[in-house]
């Protein structure tokens, strides 16, 4: 008989976690939570609680949670302000979304008296990494119940006779095959991965793609936007303040409109094989062009270099699961740090699939001084013949190599 009398499944109702709630009752006779979070995903989330409900979960042990604005403020809206890219091009939209859905499953498992938490992960992927390492810094004690590493329901025709068998409903398009792509969607992007995408030589079809239009066919006329930053974060949207999780969905909707932010990304996994995805992240795409370019007049040349020495490194600890490692948490008190005056407007141009930065200015912490940056008579602010010390000292070890080799 196990120890664990209560589990709560990060559940969505779909075929993959309807199955695993029945399993849990059967393999670990636990009571058994649910949790649906609401992160941006663009679907209707009350089906789950109906589908719940005919599982026999009581209505108190059924949440549906709405993170939208936490998912942004407190996860995506720190993420950029260190300008995070993994591997050069992966605005990690996945990702980012584990850490909350992680801290959400240890707070209801605490409210709830759960001994264990339960995820619906492959034991391929990365997101079980990314779950189980959130929970684990987060309830040290905490069990976590991995079906895929446990059961031998490892095809979608097994799912679907345990489903049958059990009286699972399951949804018409699981039976049609439904989606050709494993997909995850939230308020930053929608990936896709399998089927078609994973001979990495065929180009994704078109008709794949839900968030954004082609480039080819995007509007002929560019549209402009004024994006206003504090603090290194977007407040405002052409003058129109706005919440976090609204910015970034307006973004989205306009960048989608002209094309922006597709990727086809061939990525190194954490558990050591590569995995091809396409990503749409139009919304990532223009707040990342956006805040480089405002840091570009308001923070110091080498507070930025330092900036971009460490966040490949940040990058792979988002990536990795690491988001709530003392590592992690450092180095975002010296992000965080560097975005105080990290203040000002910048204008984008969307077109065709670009973003093009087109101006921008702070009047409080710009650091671009025009009287000595000017081509024109600077009247003396800057003395030309500084320059040549300056050059002769950085020159000396040169000069001394190369009169060494040329003896």
């Amino acid at each position: 008989m196990s120890d664990i009398k209560k589990a709560v499944l990060a559940y969505s109702g779909g075929l993959d976690t309807s199955v695993i709630l029945k399993w849990l009752q059967d393999t670990y006779q636990c009571e058994v939570v649910t949790f649906t979070a609401d992160v941006g995903q663009g679907e209707e989330l009350e089906p789950a609680r109906a589908k719940a409900l005919k599982m026999g979960i009581t209505p108190e042990n059924i949440y549906i949670d709405d993170l939208r604005e936490e998912f942004v403020r407190d996860f995506v809206f720190p993420m950029f302000r260190a300008n995070t890219v993994y591997e050069g091009e992966y605005l990690l939209g996945t990702s980012i979304a584990r850490p909350l859905i992680a801290k959400r499953l240890i707070e209801i498992a605490s409210m709830t008296g759960a001994q264990a938490i339960s995820h619906g992960a492959t034991g391929k992927g990365n997101d079980q990494v990314r779950f189980e390492l959130g929970a684990y810094a987060l309830n040290p004690n905490i069990k976590v119940i991995a079906p895929w590493r446990e059961w031998d329901l490892l095809s979608r025709e097994k799912l679907m006779a345990y489903a049958e068998k059990h009286g699972i409903p399951v949804e018409m398009k699981h039976k049609q095959g439904g989606s050709p792509y494993s997909m995850d969607a939230n308020l930053l992007h929608i990936s896709y991965e399998g089927r078609h995408l994973e001979d990495p030589a065929a180009e994704a079809e078109d008709s794949m793609w839900r968030w954004t239009v082609s480039p080819e066919v995007a509007p002929d006329a560019a549209e402009y936007l004024d994006l206003e930053f504090k603090n290194g974060d977007i407040v405002a949207l052409n003058g129109t303040a706005m919440s976090p999780a609204t910015i970034l969905a307006k973004l989205n909707e306009l960048g989608g409109r002209h094309g922006i932010g597709r990727l086809d990304l061939v990525e190194n996994r954490y558990v050591g094989m590569k995995s091809r995805g396409c990503y749409e992240t139009p919304g990532g795409t223009i707040m990342l062009k956006a805040h480089r370019a405002i840091e570009s007049i308001t923070l110091d040349r080498e507070v930025a270099h330092l900036k971009d020495d460490l966040m490949p490194r940040y990058a792979s600890m988002i990536y990795n699961g690491y988001w709530w490692a003392p590592e992690r948490l450092v180095l975002q008190t010296l992000i965080d740090a560097t975005q105080k005056t990290v203040n000002g407007w910048v204008r984008v141009k969307l077109y065709k699939g670009n973003v093009i930065v087109v101006g921008r200015d702070s009047k409080t912490d710009s650091l671009f001084d025009p009287t000595i940056a000017t081509f024109e008579d600077d009247k003396g602010a800057y003395d030309q013949k500084d320059a040549a010390g300056f050059i002769k000292l950085n020159a000396l070890r040169l000069r001394i190599a190369a009169k060494l080799h040329s003896k």
